[in-house]
């Protein structure tokens, strides 16, 4: 059974404090010391005897927290349950439990751990309680925080977060990345027509990435980049943007790497030139509903991992839990049925086999099929979906697997 074990309040322990020396016979001897004057030889003034020595008390053995558990392997969920993440990361967890309701894992016990007070802490005290793998952290600079704890403890982390460059060493990387989505994509375009490209990104990180991303699959699909510009968050910065791509000569297809809303006043200028470039997306527009809302937006295509087993999962989420999930949830229900499959191969008190997290076969969950390449980051089967007036329509569907 899953549980979401709480932390406990530290308590302090006895001897914490530094003991003070006694100072009574310090002040005697002192005053021997002056008054030896005035005392007769015949009478000298005998040394007081050594105080008793300080006796240490030694410190209890703290217990654990967590029963001892012969017939199941204990696998920590790092995610933030406090503070201003909580609700996602209480999303996360709900569905690890869910998955493992699902699945009937006998063999792993899963426990939570709160990252919002600091995601060391956390590891440390999963760690400690015996954990022999860890699932989460969901923030990228948790990831780097934690690796180096659970690296020396020989244990594997799955993390939740989408930035690759956390992966590796011991480290796998569940988060679908943009540049997997744009690589599927600009693919998809060209195999279309598309032969120029352009794109708009946001000064960021993220837009970092994805120019980075567009620039590797254009040149690998063999087509040609006309330019890329970044730009601020505000309605005149991404209509500058739009001009100066449009001065930089026509182009095909536009990858736009960001949310709808932010990208819509550069529609205009994207708009008018003849014939209008075709839009690409990235897999932030997965979770928007009413993208089609807008007629200048009908007919983008962008790549997302497939929404079928998704739904069964919202159903099943939603009659448990009485809530519907965070789109991220579903990372947290795959890793878990992940270790479960591992699990037939996972004695219990032994290291975890993370070479099975490198089954070339992959593995299939909520968000369709995946597999950790060598550098830990975990390759998905995506499809490719148009905006239409109510919605969109895959118009390439994912593979159902890998060769």
């Amino acid at each position: 059974m899953a549980s979401a074990a709480l932390r406990p309040q530290a308590t302090p322990e006895p001897g914490g404090r530094a003991a003070r020396a006694p100072i009574g016979w310090a002040l005697l001897a002192m005053a021997a010391a002056l008054l030896s004057g005035c005392v007769p030889r015949s009478r000298p003034v005998e040394p007081p005897p050594p105080p008793p020595p300080v006796q240490e008390q030694p410190r209890p053995v703290q217990p654990s927290r967590l029963p001892a558990d012969e017939t199941r392997n204990r696998v920590a969920v790092l995610v933030p349950l406090t503070g201003r993440d909580a609700a996602l990361g209480q999303s996360i967890l709900n569905a690890a439990n869910l998955a493992l309701l699902d699945s009937g894992g006998q063999q792993i016990r899963i426990t939570a751990y709160d990252t919002a007070a600091g995601a060391v802490p956390a590891a440390n005290e999963a760690l400690a309680e015996g954990s022999g793998l860890i699932l989460g952290p969901l923030l990228a600079e948790d990831v780097r925080a934690v690796a180096p704890v659970a690296r020396r403890a020989d244990v594997p982390v799955i993390a939740f977060s989408n930035d690759i460059s956390v992966a590796g060493d011991g480290v796998y990387v569940m988060g679908l990345n943009p540049g997997q989505s744009i690589q599927r994509v600009v693919a998809f375009a060209r195999a279309r027509g598309a032969a120029r490209f352009g794109g708009l990104v946001p000064a960021n990180t993220y837009g970092e990435r994805s120019a980075r991303a567009l620039t590797q699959a254009v040149q690998g699909e063999g087509g040609r980049i006309i330019g890329i510009q970044t730009f601020d968050a505000s309605p005149t910065g991404i209509r500058a943007a739009a001009e100066r791509l449009a001065g930089q000569g026509p182009a095909d297809a536009i990858l736009l790497a960001d949310v709808p809303r932010a990208i819509l006043p550069a529609m205009p200028v994207v708009r008018e030139t003849s014939p209008p470039p075709h839009l690409l997306a990235t897999e932030r527009w997965a979770t928007e509903s009413a993208i089609g809302a807008n007629a200048a937006l009908r007919g983008a295509w962008f790549a997302a991992p497939s929404d079928t087993n998704y739904n069964a999962f919202r159903i099943r989420y939603r009659a448990r839990y009485s809530a519907a999930p965070y789109r991220l949830a579903s990372l947290g229900y795959d890793a878990v049925l992940l270790v479960v499959r591992v699990a037939a191969d996972w004695p219990v008190g032994r290291p975890f086999p993370a070479r099975a997290l490198r089954d070339p076969g992959g593995f299939v969950g909520v968000d369709g099929a995946f597999r950790f390449g060598r550098d830990g980051v975990a390759e998905r089967a995506l499809e490719v979906r148009e905006v239409g007036a109510t919605g969109t329509a895959v118009v390439s569907p994912a593979p159902r697997g890998f060769n």
